[in-house]
């Protein structure tokens, strides 16, 4: 098999050899300026053949402080160069808003330090990204921009791209291989063949681009006929991902147009997959699979022995989707991706080396130039806290802010808002009952209350949410509280469902109804919870009176970390935070929004960084629960040393599909 498969790869090789020079401005300069280029096989160093041996690491899912240990574990894994998106809705969260110099958005402090490490960088700035991050990384404001329709040849957004690229150029350019820096690629779009195949979009995308940098534009494609010929770009070396057997010969193929051809690059080589909220959904790990690792061992030895094929592994770190971050598909329901990016990766969540990394290791060890990588540092232990309790404080619904009112629903980002939950109320002045629908469907999890008790929930992660029924009086207020759950972050051609990346709207879309009846007049409240504003220090509430059926509570507790445990080392802090008799909420500690947890599973603990963790002090921490009093037990915190993941079953949709 092996041998088929080198014979394979030299017709391939014969295929994509082509007498071409690769056009990169970096060729204008003098000998003496550093530079990256490529030939019809290699690419090129400072005029030496160098093989990418490369991993994905994104630093808007690390805490920074923690960006040059994961770069240094990078680096002692035997890779070269570093593959990184960075998410346009994190730099401009709202429309000429740029938060390039704030730390964790701080992408050149990340790329300098990269550098700093022995690695070079290949970015990735999209504009889209998907990566399971929220919309692709496009910031939601773009859905109000009149006229928008994303990933096309559209004014509105080319113009909105344009911007933003010319804003993250003035960020980083001066980092690029032809000044002296680490960057030596830069990737048009993200797999738009997948998504398209307008040309004209793609092609503007480039000259913007090209307006900006001067390094070696590149493309990345699926490996098969019609993603490599609706991505591909004049001018741009084609490259794919996936499977690199498949993949090299689709390119050698498929793609005729010599301008972009060049060395073969396996742009992203899958190392495992990212985790689903469900409760048949388990957790994605290579542990007790061997057959899968000897298979990402044989296709590195099968890329990397020929000397002119590169590969990046997806993902050499995940880390995590903190806050509100994470991205969803639509496969005929919303299926939505857990706060955890652990993809399996040879660096777990917190950054520490796990078998597979180093497995991997001993497979580039080989191939890196001298056979020569740094020491892997040895993993730092994660603390533990004793469990501790959580008092209720107050509910949602007695902290709703601004209130806006129309006679028709608003969505949330016609409200002015992108992430985390919308009320909308209705007080009702007949009597009139019915199935709730809440506009054209479910966006994403609503929670239905009458008169501040719950009557059911519309959950559109199953595909046959539950029907719930309500009877109102004159003077009953109806309450829909709707659950952002991330916007679709991909969307394939080649889908039979609907195409949610040019519709991206969450809240209410349309008409209430109940029964046959259009539901008028609404009251809406945003509940961002980008600020807690110190519910931890409102009044708290009997324990006795959290009832099942109540609207959601925030719950308050602390914990102390001795100020002498860390030793001046942030990561010994690191841990996990369960919450085990909760049902599903959010969870921050010190103002920090960690994310979702969801008793379904398959995570069960959050990613509690040490650089959150206060020592010397008391931590705070604020927990809203969605369904308080569903489950057993007081609610109570714990620091795990070690990640829990487990299934359990969705109680308020037991037999939903």
């Amino acid at each position: 098999m092996e041998l088929l498969r080198l014979s394979l790869f030299a017709i391939f090789l014969g295929l994509t050899t082509r007498s071409f020079a690769a056009p990169s401005p970096s060729q204008t300069l003098s000998a003496a300026s550093p530079s990256f280029t490529y030939n019809s096989t290699t690419f090129l160093l400072n005029g030496e053949p160098y093989q990418i041996i490369g991993g994905q690491m994104d630093p808007q899912r690390i805490p920074p402080a923690y960006w040059r240990d994961r770069l240094s574990k990078a680096r002692a894994m035997g890779l070269n160069t570093i593959f990184s998106y960075v998410y346009w809705n994190l730099l401009e969260p709202v429309q000429g808003t740029w938060t390039g110099d704030e730390e964790a958005n701080n992408i050149a402090s990340y790329f300098q330090i990269a550098q700093e490490e022995g690695l070079n960088v290949v970015l990735r700035p999209g504009p889209y990204i998907c990566g399971e991050r929220e919309w692709g990384g496009f910031p939601a404001w773009l859905a109000e921009v009149p006229g928008m329709l994303v990933r096309s040849n559209n004014v509105p957004f080319l113009s909105a791209a344009k911007s933003y690229i010319e804003h993250l150029a003035s960020d980083i350019s001066d980092l690029q291989i032809t000044r002296g820096g680490p960057i030596l690629m830069i990737q048009v779009e993200n797999e738009y063949g997948s998504f398209g195949a307008e040309h004209n979009y793609t092609s503007a995308l480039r000259d913007i681009l090209r307006a900006n940098f001067e390094t070696v534009l590149y493309t990345n494609d699926g490996g098969v006929d019609w993603t490599l010929e609706g991505g591909q770009v004049h001018t741009v070396l084609a490259e794919i991902d996936g499977d690199p057997t498949s993949g090299f010969n689709s390119r050698g193929l498929y793609i005729t147009d010599p301008t972009e051809l060049g060395p073969l690059l396996d742009g992203e080589y899958y190392t495992w997959a990212p985790d689903q909220w469900g409760s048949n959904n388990p957790h994605n790990t290579t542990v007790g699979n061997p057959d899968d690792v000897e298979q990402f061992v044989k296709d590195i030895n099968y890329v990397l022995g020929n000397s002119s094929a590169s590969i990046s592994l997806y993902m050499f770190h995940g880390g995590t989707n903190f806050g509100f971050g994470n991205g969803a598909l639509w496969q005929n329901r919303t299926t939505v991706f857990t706060t955890s990016y652990d993809y399996g990766a040879p660096l777990d969540e917190s950054g520490r080396t796990t078998d597979l990394y180093f497995t991997l290791r001993s497979a580039f060890q080989k191939y890196v130039q001298n056979g020569s990588i740094p020491d892997v540092p040895a993993n730092l232990p994660r603390t533990s806290i004793p469990e501790f309790t959580l008092q209720p404080s107050t509910s949602l619904f007695d902290i709703l802010g601004n209130k806006s009112t129309s006679k028709f629903p608003l969505t949330m980002e016609a409200l002015g808002q992108a992430y985390g939950f919308t009320l909308y109320e209705h007080t009702s002045n007949t009597s009139i009952n019915g199935n709730v629908q809440p506009g054209d469907r479910a966006r994403d999890r609503v929670l239905v209350y009458v008169n501040s008790i719950r009557q059911g929930i519309i959950d559109s992660q199953y595909q046959h949410p539950l029907n719930v029924s309500v009877a109102l009086k004159p003077g009953d207020k109806l309450q829909l509280l709707v659950e952002n759950l991330g916007r679709v972050d991909y969307y394939s051609r080649g889908n039979p469902y609907r195409n949610y990346l040019q519709d991206p709207y969450k809240g209410i879309l349309g008409n209430v109804t109940l029964g046959d009846k259009v539901i008028e007049h609404w009251d809406m409240y945003p509940l961002p919870l980008e600020d807690l504003g110190g519910v931890d220090t409102l009044p708290g509430k009997n324990s006795s009176t959290v009832k099942s059926g109540i609207p959601p509570i925030f719950y308050h507790g602390s914990f102390w970390i001795d100020a002498a445990a860390p030793s001046n080392n942030t990561a010994l802090l690191d841990t996990f935070l369960a919450i085990p008799n909760g049902l599903k909420g959010n969870v921050w500690v010190n103002n920090f929004n960690l994310g979702r947890y969801w008793y379904v599973g398959p995570q069960q603990s959050l990613y509690l960084p040490g650089t959150v963790v206060r020592s010397g002090e008391w931590n705070k921490v604020v927990v809203l629960e969605l369904e308080p009093g569903v489950r057993d037990g007081q609610m109570v915190a714990e620091g795990l040393a070690e990640r829990e993941w487990a299934n359990n079953p969705d109680f308020d949709c037991e037999h939903c599909i």
